[in-house]
């Protein structure tokens, strides 16, 4: 990180694990004054013994994206770096997740990241200069199976992130995406675990809702729990422990489908009409 930002404070969020964890020790190891920050200032115990400054930082609130952004100030001066990492994966089938939920991902991995950078930009505009990274992932470029609105969280910070850039440029503030593919993170975890907010009756649904009294479970469904989408999110869930990628040719297609092979839980065959291909995607062992 280079170009006058070496003397300016850096804010980073989501600071507990991961990338933000990394990115906290790396550009403090290189000189640069670190204000790491997560939902609980105790998780950050580790990163405050090595001298970083840590502070409390909940980005779906803006009380406390406002108290941070100004305790960096008083401390520090203008923010120089933002960098927006906090973020989690929702996954289940759109037709069940509440939408309590649904906003809930939205708060964290987008509208969290749009208010810091509101508040952050007057300083860098003041200064002509300043940097700001957006960690959005590979999951912002493609779309894999339950991740709905988690890609589509992913799809709106690089829209948004092309917007930004184009507007602050002529300020000297440059807007950078970053997108990773898996790392070794509590993020599986987290991701595998969200499966569970998705229930037949989870989005408040009507008849033939999957609930309880609706016989019909459809396709890929079980009748014994009346969940029409139990097989789908059992393969969804199987594909997060070693979340690796696989495109290879699958035989000739009729119709638009997702077709989940049973022994392979891991395995799903993706469909498209109007052609005489199809994709197949394992997100099981490779």
């Amino acid at each position: 990180m280079v170009g006058g930002t070496r003397s300016v404070p850096v804010l980073i969020t989501g600071c507990s694990s991961g990338i933000g964890r990394a990115a906290a020790i790396s550009l403090h190891a290189a000189g640069l004054t670190v204000y790491a920050t997560a939902r609980q200032v105790d998780a950050l115990a580790g990163l405050a013994r090595q001298g970083i400054h840590t502070l409390a930082l909940d980005v779906t609130d803006e009380a406390s994206t406002m108290e941070a952004v100004t305790a960096v100030e008083e401390a520090a001066g203008p923010v120089g770096v933002l960098v927006n990492n906090a973020g989690y994966g929702l996954y289940g089938p759109v037709e069940q997740l509440p939408m309590d939920e649904i906003r809930r991902q939205f708060e964290t991995n987008f509208f969290g990241l749009v208010r810091l950078t509101q508040l952050v930009l007057p300083g860098m505009r003041r200064r002509g200069r300043g940097r700001i990274l957006n960690v959005s992932s590979m999951g912002g470029r493609i779309t894999l199976p339950g991740g709905a609105f988690y890609h589509a969280s992913k799809y709106a910070v690089e829209a948004l992130s092309d917007a930004l850039r184009m507007e602050v440029a002529q300020f000297g503030i440059d807007v950078v995406l970053i997108e990773p593919g898996p790392v070794k993170t509590p993020w599986n975890d987290v991701a595998a675990a969200s499966l569970s907010t998705a229930t037949p009756t989870g989005a408040g649904g009507g008849p033939g809702d999957g609930s309880p009294g609706d016989s019909d479970s459809g396709p890929g469904g079980s009748a014994a729990d009346g969940d029409p989408y139990a097989t789908y999110k059992a393969a969804v869930g199987a594909s997060f422990p070693r979340p690796r990628l696989r495109l290879y040719d699958a035989p000739p297609v009729r119709a638009p489908s997702l077709t989940i092979d049973g022994p392979s839980p891991g395995l799903y065959r993706l469909e498209r009409g109007g052609g005489n291909r199809s994709r197949t995607i394992s997100l099981g062992s490779c």
